[in-house]
C-alpha cells in the first residue's frame, strides 16, 4: 500500500455517489472530499475554462502529500457530457490530455489512484432512484441516466487499456448488501 489514496467516483445521477463518497470520506483517515461539478458555460469559451479547471486541480493532487484525496465527479463527467451531446464542443482533445496527466502525475508511485465507475446493475432502478428533492440545474430522468451509465462503463474499459497508473473499478451499487460488500472489497485496506 502506498502513501496517498486517490479516488475518483463517477457515474451517472441516481447512482449513489455522494452516499459513496460520504461513506469512504467517514471511514479513512486524514481524507479530504471534493464534489466537482462542471460550469455554466457550455460554448467553446466554457472548454478553455474547464481545461484551466482542471489541469489546476491535477496540479493540485500533484503538491498534496499526507492525505487521501476523493473525487465526487472531476473530468470523466465532462467527456461523457460531451459524447451524449450536452455540450456544444467536443471534450475529447482535453480529455486524453487530462487523462494522460492525471495517468503521469509526477510522483505518481507515490499514489494508489482509483477510477470508480458507479454503476447499476438493474437499470429499472433508476426509475426510483432519480427522484430527488435537490435543486436540480439540468432536468435528468431515468433514460438519461440509463444512456449515462452505459458510457461511463465503456469509459471505465477504455482506461483500464489505456493507463498504466489508474485502477479502474466497476462498481455495482444496486442495493446496500451489494455496497457493503463491494465496499470493503475494493477499500477495506484503507479504512481506520
Amino acid at each position: 500500500m502506498k502513501n496517498d489514496v486517490i479516488i475518483i467516483v463517477e457515474g451517472p445521477q441516481g447512482v449513489g455517489k455522494t452516499t459513496f463518497t460520504n461513506y469512504l470520506r467517514e471511514n479513512m483517515a486524514a481524507t479530504d472530499l471534493h464534489r466537482l461539478s462542471g460550469i455554466k458555460d457550455r460554448t467553446e469559451t466554457g472548454l478553455a475554462k474547464i481545461r484551466t479547471k482542471y489541469e489546476k486541480l491535477i496540479a493540485y493532487m500533484e503538491n498534496c502529500e499526507d492525505i487521501n484525496m476523493i473525487f465526487d465527479r472531476t473530468f470523466f463527467t465532462n467527456e461523457v457530457y460531451s459524447r451524449l451531446g450536452y455540450q456544444n464542443y467536443s471534450f475529447n482533445e482535453t480529455y486524453q490530455s487530462l487523462l494522460s496527466k492525471l495517468d503521469n502525475m509526477k510522483n505518481a508511485d507515490k499514489y494508489d489512484i482509483y477510477l470508480v465507475m458507479a454503476y447499476l446493475q438493474d437499470e429499472s432502478l433508476y426509475e426510483v432512484r432519480i427522484k430527488r428533492d435537490k435543486h436540480q440545474y439540468q432536468k435528468f430522468d431515468p433514460e438519461s441516466s440509463i444512456k449515462q451509465q452505459r458510457e461511463y462503463l465503456k469509459m471505465a474499459d477504455e482506461v483500464g487499456k489505456q493507463t498504466k497508473n489508474i485502477k479502474v473499478i466497476r462498481f455495482a451499487n444496486d442495493t446496500e448488501e451489494m455496497f457493503k460488500e463491494n465496499v470493503q472489497k475494493y477499500f477495506g485496506q484503507y479504512f481506520k
